[in-house]
Parts: structure tokens; C-alpha cells; sequence
């Protein structure tokens, strides 16, 4: 089930994006195979790392030449591979694109790091919050006059790795389909970020008014109608109404004077700081659920900040099922929704090295020769 039924994907293992993106192509219906590095044989219960579900787990010393056999095998029938390493340690393993790409011509070779498979720092480590200071947008993000916030990590990571990664192989393999060549896709964080920064580069070059300080942007906060504002239990409600008929109806709704719909609300940011002083000071007056109540169905464009236990149990979350727990495990259903290829049931994920034989023997590979595997240290 799923759109991508039939395609088979090798994932060695790694963290953060790398495994988002092979969780999407398994959420979207693809056969994912997580190499996982073999340890001493797990007791341990079965992971509840959401980022693992959809895929069976093989367990392989990638330090023993016989293992490195048995994956090339797997890679061989494969359609796409994704691997997270720094940059050269693929190659030294004896798995780069140049020996994979040379067996399985069609292969479609995902690369993931932060910086690039080239650059002065593609060698060197980082995080999301390094990534995001290298590409402007972490110094965009934050409160006026205060320090830059880190988003969370779903901007490089997830936004700017994991779908940009997904997003390239995708393009491949259409394109592998058509012309029987597979190619690699060097997906970088930093890459992906500075594109999503492509709406703010666009204002920068249109706006000679354009003030690149954290927390100046209409988008940053930097405008009274788009932010947060704190209500009387302590709690926040978000604030998105822009567009002037949407502003229209959220100082009507707060029973604000009329006067800050006048010429220059809000379009001239002079006006912004009295507009902003008046709105928080209205907020303050009911508590988060109360205003919910007022603003829901309005076109104001208001939301309540919920926390993640409360998303998960809000009714139009609800009603439309985006949260399901498996195993025990809250979590996200599978996105996008698919009218006629619709994503099978979300499977737990498995220990690592619980389907090394399955996965082996699938692959053509002998009871003796997984057994071989297994007592060479290849295996766990």
C-alpha cells in the first residue's frame, strides 16, 4: 500500500534527518531496509523512536569485509540508497556511489550532512543550530532586541535535510525510470535552509526598508498582528491576522478602539509598538481557552498555543485523525494523505538486527551462507 509500493530503499543507518527521510519513503509505502551496526545481540525492548516505524532492521558490522559483501548484495537490488555520513567515510567502508553506482547503474544515492559533500567545513561537525547561523535564518528568529531562539531542530534537520533529501529522491528516481541511469543526490543542510529562506531574500532585494535584526520581520514577530501574546492564566494565543480584513476582525473581536484600523494600521510599522502594546494588554484580559472560544470559526486567524499532549487531543486534530498511538506511542499519522494509494497501518519500529536472516534470505542469500556471515562477526 502507498504510493511508493515497489520501490526498495537501503538506509544506513544514522540520526535526524537521514532516518525522517527513510521513514517518509516507508510511511509513503516504499520497502526500507535499516542497516543498523552490529553490537552484542539486543534484549532490550523494541525502540519507541518514532523516526524508526515502517522498517525492518539488519544488523551488520560494517568494519568486516564479508559484511560489506553481504550489503553491496542488498545494494545491488535496490532502487535508492541513504546514507548520513561525513563526507569520504562511505568511500573508505567500500559503500560510496562510485563502487554502488558501478554495480547497480539505476541505484539513486542519497547523501545527507549539514555542510555539503564539499565546502572548508564539509568535514567538520555541526548541529542544526550551527547550520541555521551559517545560512542567516537563525539571526532572523527570536524576539526584538533579544537574543536569536533556535527553532527547535525542524528547520535544518527536518525541513532543510530530511525533506529536501526526500524531495531529491524522489526527483531521481522519476528520472532513473525514464533514462535507466541512477545518479547521487547531495542534500545539505545549509543548502536546504538558505532555500527556505527564499521568501525573506526576495523582500530583502524588493525592500530598501528591509531590517535584517532578529525579531524585525512581520513573519519574526516583528508585527503586532502576526506573534504571540500572553492571556490572564499565564498561557499564550497566536496571533496570524494579516491580511487587513483579517486584522479588522481580530481588533473587533478584542473590543479594541477603532482608532487602530485607521489610516496606517497596520500597514505602517510607526504605528506598530502602540498597536502592539494595545493587543497584548487585551489578551491579558481572558484566559487562552476563553479567547479560543471567542476567535474559533472567525477568519481572524488566532489560535491558542497548545502543548504537544494538548494537540494531540484538540478536535480538529482529532477529527481528522492526526494522531494515532501504536505500541503505546503517540505520534504523527502518516502526511500527506493519499486518496487512492492510502498508507498501510503504521508498523512499530523493530530492534536493530531483529530481520537480518528474513532480510538476507529474501536477498538470495543461503541458510549457510547467513550462517557464515553470522560466524565470521559480520552479523549480529
Amino acid at each position: 500500500m502507498g504510493p511508493l509500493q515497489g520501490i526498495r530503499v537501503i538506509e544506513l543507518a544514522g540520526l535526524g534527518p537521514a532516518p525522517f527521510c527513510a521513514m517518509m519513503l516507508a510511511d509513503m509505502g516504499a520497502t526500507v531496509i535499516r542497516v543498523d551496526r552490529a553490537s552484542a545481540p539486543p534484549a532490550e525492548p523494541d525502540p519507541v523512536d518514532t523516526l524508526l516505524r515502517n522498517r525492518r532492521s539488519i544488523a551488520l558490522n560494517l568494519k568486516s569485509p564479508a559484511a560489506i559483501a553481504a550489503l553491496l548484495r542488498l545494494i545491488d537490488g535496490a532502487d535508492a540508497l541513504i546514507e548520513g555520513f561525513r563526507p569520504g567515510v562511505a568511500e573508505r567502508l567500500g559503500v560510496g556511489p562510485g563502487v554502488c553506482l558501478a554495480r547497480n547503474p539505476k541505484l539513486v544515492y542519497g547523501r545527507m550532512t549539514g555542510w555539503g559533500q564539499s565546502g572548508p567545513l564539509a568535514h567538520s561537525a555541526g548541529h542544526d543550530i550551527n547550520y541555521l547561523a551559517l545560512t542567516g535564518a537563525l539571526h532572523l528568529i527570536g524576539e526584538r532586541g533579544r537574543k536569536p531562539v533556535p527553532p527547535l531542530n525542524l528547520v535544518a534537520d527536518f525541513g532543510g535535510g530530511g525533506m529536501m533529501l526526500l524531495a531529491g529522491l524522489l526527483a531521481a528516481l522519476l528520472e532513473a525510470a525514464r533514462s535507466g541511469q541512477g545518479q547521487v543526490v547531495d542534500a545539505a543542510m545549509t543548502d536546504g535552509a538558505i532555500a527556505l529562506l527564499c521568501m525573506c531574500f526576495s523582500q530583502r532585494a524588493a525592500d530598501p526598508g528591509f531590517r535584517d535584526e532578529t525579531g524585525e520581520l512581520m513573519l519574526a514577530g516583528g508585527a503586532p498582528y502576526y506573534g504571540t501574546f500572553e492571556t490572564s492564566d499565564g498561557k499564550y494565543l497566536a496571533v496570524g491576522s494579516i491580511e487587513p480584513q483579517f486584522y479588522a476582525l481580530l481588533i473587533e473581536k478584542l473590543g479594541l478602539d477603532r482608532k487602530f484600523l485607521a489610516a496606517g494600521y497596520p500597514a505602517d510599522s510607526r504605528h506598530w509598538p502602540a498597536a502592539e502594546a494595545a493587543i497584548a494588554a487585551a489578551v491579558r484580559t481572558k484566559t487562552r481557552d476563553e479567547w479560543a472560544a471567542i476567535f474559533e470559526g472567525t477568519d481572524a486567524c488566532v489560535a491558542p498555543v497548545l502543548s504537544l499532549g494538548e494537540a494531540a487531543q484538540h478536535p480538529h486534530n482529532v477529527a481528522r485523525g492526526s494522531f494515532i498511538t501504536v505500541n503505546g506511542v503517540e505520534q504523527h499519522a502518516p502526511a500527506p494523505r493519499f486518496s487512492r494509494t492510502a498508507a498501510a497501518p503504521v508498523q512499530a519500529p523493530h530492534r536493530a538486527g531483529a530481520d537480518s536472516s528474513e532480510v538476507l534470505a529474501e536477498a538470495g542469500f543461503s541458510a549457510a551462507e547467513i550462517a557464515q556471515l553470522r560466524a565470521a562477526g559480520g552479523l549480529a
